[in-house]
């Protein structure tokens, strides 16, 4: 049992996680019904109505709220959040607490497998926009892809702003492959059954990596991009209409670069902004999942395309239904669960 990943939730989470599992069982033809009159963007998609639900409480509820707020009160509200959300899914066969030897010092980490065999590993980086999330907000996205990769899943706690700001997260996060590529034939796993994969900012680590350690004698078997930052350059159109009330908002990711990378000279630097890396050929084949209503939605397409125009086989995955952060939302969204089953199946045939 990881100890960092262990959470005692208050009476508080305990009664909210309990609404929560009540509007999990609303059937979904039920929310079919209800989201007939959901907003549609101007792609076309329709909203899921409890997306329109969860943003809705995120813009009036200030613990929901990701970002503009003091840090330690950040940090401590998503890990509360994900409390909440959290689903009851079956024990692991090898849980364990582990440290990296980073550029910096320890970096802490939890490795997850299900069953007594491997199929391969997954390196995984969170979200929280540099700044907030952990292993522990992470816990029941990442117990998930375990049990559907049939893999063990390498869960890091690389450094966040803005006690360090970049690069101090995307050296970690190379030190934490180069870690699973020394550990893999320990663990029973070849070294040609790695991936990386991440979440917001950890998809944005996901593809930083894949970039880093492309002349590796070992790299990615794919990069698994879960709605990823990739361009903290630009403003597409996709911030524009979902700058409020998604969940994640323009303000949010604003406040969340200024304290990652308050430099702005850096905020082109490929270690940012991955999709303004030069080359791209020769990168580990990518599945890009984007969702609809969601501010990043157009870089994370924009960064598809040049990848393919670079020759790197992709998988682009609209998720039009849904909102930023979706992935940890499967508790109470049909959408979301979809939506993450399709992730643990393309992890799983890659790393066959």
């Amino acid at each position: 049992m990881s100890q960092a990943t262990t959470m005692t939730p208050s009476v508080q989470t305990r009664l909210q996680r309990a609404l929560m599992r009540g509007a999990g069982r609303i059937p979904p033809t039920l929310w079919q019904i209800i989201g007939q009159r959901g907003r549609v963007n101007a792609d076309g998609d329709r909203l899921a109505p409890e997306m329109a639900l969860t943003g809705l409480i995120a813009h009036k509820m200030p613990a929901f709220a990701l970002g503009g707020k003091p840090v330690a009160q950040a940090r401590a509200d998503v890990t509360e959040n994900a409390a909440t959300l959290a689903e009851r899914l079956p024990a692991m066969a090898v849980e364990e607490d582990l440290v990296i030897d980073g550029p910096a010092g320890a970096i802490p980490a939890t490795r997850y497998r299900a069953q007594v065999d491997s199929a391969g590993l997954v390196v995984f980086f969170h979200g929280g926009g540099f700044v907030v999330g952990d292993r522990a907000s992470h816990d029941n996205l990442v117990r998930r892809l375990a049990l559907s990769t049939g893999a063990d899943i390498l869960s890091v706690d690389y450094r966040l702003a803005p006690e360090h700001r970049f690069p101090a997260a995307v050296d970690d996060a190379v030190a934490a492959w180069r870690f699973a590529v020394d550990k893999a034939p320990h663990w029973g796993v070849s070294t040609d059954r790695l991936a990386v994969a991440g979440d917001s900012a950890g998809g944005n680590l996901a593809a930083v990596v894949s970039q880093q350690v492309r002349d590796d004698a070992v790299t990615p078997c794919l990069q698994m991009l879960i709605y990823p930052v990739v361009d903290s350059t630009t403003k597409r159109a996709s911030r524009r209409e979902f700058a409020e009330r998604h969940y994640l908002t323009d303000e949010q990711i604003d406040w969340y670069l200024d304290t990652y990378v308050p430099d702005e000279a850096h905020r082109a630097d490929p270690r940012v902004s991955p999709l303004l890396a030069d080359d791209l050929a020769g990168l580990a084949p990518a599945y890009v999942i984007v969702a609809g209503f969601d501010p990043l939605r157009d870089e994370g397409i924009a960064y598809a395309d040049r990848l393919k125009q670079a020759g790197v086989p992709v998988t682009l995955d609209r998720a039009g239904s849904l909102i930023h952060a979706f992935a940890n939302m499967t508790l109470i969204s049909p959408d979301a669960r979809a939506a993450v089953d399709r992730i643990g199946a393309a992890l799983a045939y890659a790393l066959r």
